[in-house]
């Protein structure tokens, strides 16, 4: 085996050795040791930091901390950078998302049952007290409507 060819191995075996420690391991001048090292670099058989790969690696990101508001969330990754995913957009008119928790829109369920309007809240105010404002909130109102009703019977 030749000199080009030990320094080549070597490089392969070691990708982050410099042109000194490959000739100071393999007793050979560090000029020719650096002039093969360039001569793989050049071609593309090794890299700032060792061997051409074949296919890149998947950079990888370590979360630092999770913030949220509205309907995104913000994550802060190790490399100063900032990824922000966002929820769809709801339409709070036809749609809102509060009364679409569980596949079914609550006022479909509402008329599928034909409770009318104060029971309607009540099933209304229930169903979308964990998932819109303040719960203890919503349940009171539920709560009020509910004993309307019962009050209302003869």
């Amino acid at each position: 085996m030749n000199k080009s060819q030990r320094i080549r191995d070597y490089a392969t075996a070691n990708p982050t050795a410099t042109a000194k420690e490959v000739s100071t391991a393999l007793d050979m001048k560090p000029n020719y040791v650096y002039a093969v090292l360039w001569a793989l670099k050049q071609r593309g058989r090794i890299g700032k930091t060792g061997p051409k790969k074949t296919r890149p690696t998947p950079k990888k990101y370590r979360v630092t901390h999770i913030s949220t508001s509205d309907n995104s969330i913000e994550m802060a990754i190790a490399k100063e950078m900032s990824v922000t995913m966002e929820e769809p957009k709801h339409d709070p008119v036809n749609h809102p998302a509060h009364y679409k928790y569980g596949g079914i829109e609550t006022i479909d369920f509402i008329e599928a049952k034909e409770l009318g309007y104060i029971l309607g809240n009540v099933v209304k105010y229930v169903t979308r007290s964990d998932h819109k404002g303040n719960r203890k909130e919503d349940l009171e109102k539920a709560l009020w409507y509910l004993t309307r009703e019962i009050n209302s019977i003869k």
